[in-house]
């Protein structure tokens, strides 16, 4: 064993994890039943990995449309305008939307990808996260949370989408 692997704790294993997608996807449909078209926005790269998971097991449970998209936020400058390839004319207009990222911490990226949809003049933003850090700058939450972790600002929380997705405390 590295010693980076001794240094590494692992916070959500991958049926943990699985298990956790699993409850977002039934509590997103409980609150979502009477529509007939969900759109998932994925923070690229990891967010919209789980915004995969979730979508695919949101369509399983509910039997409605789901559409999935990718939100191509720069992390480190999120105030950068991008385009959300795909999206049909009209948009997002009147539509329910569920933005998905990896983990919560400032909230900084979340509250700037909601800024650009809401531009979109959504009917409704949901938001999700699998880690909630609870180290909030900006005024925001998520509605559905995997875990919720306290964490010191020094540590890491990583997200791993190999074969089977991990959460890992560095």
């Amino acid at each position: 064993m590295s010693s980076m692997d001794m240094e590494r704790t692992l916070v959500m294993d991958a049926v943990t994890v699985e298990r956790k997608i699993q409850r977002i996807a039934h509590e997103i449909f409980e609150n979502n039943f009477e529509e007939s078209c969900i759109n998932f926005m994925g923070i690229e790269k990891r967010g919209f990995a789980l915004a995969e998971q979730i979508a695919t097991l949101y369509e399983g449970i509910s039997g409605q449309e789901v559409k999935i998209w990718s939100v191509p936020i720069l992390k480190r400058n999120p105030m950068q305008s991008f385009q959300i390839e795909g999206l049909p004319d009209g948009g997002l207009k009147d539509k329910v939307v569920v933005l998905v990222d990896d983990v919560l911490n400032s909230g900084r990226t979340l509250i700037y990808a909601a800024k650009h949809i809401l531009n979109e003049e959504v009917r409704c933003l949901q938001t999700v996260c699998l880690v909630d850090r609870k180290h909030r700058k900006y005024p925001i939450r998520a509605d559905y949370v995997g875990m919720t972790l306290g964490t010191t600002l020094q540590e890491h929380i990583a997200v791993e989408f190999d074969d089977e997705i991990k959460v890992y405390l560095d």
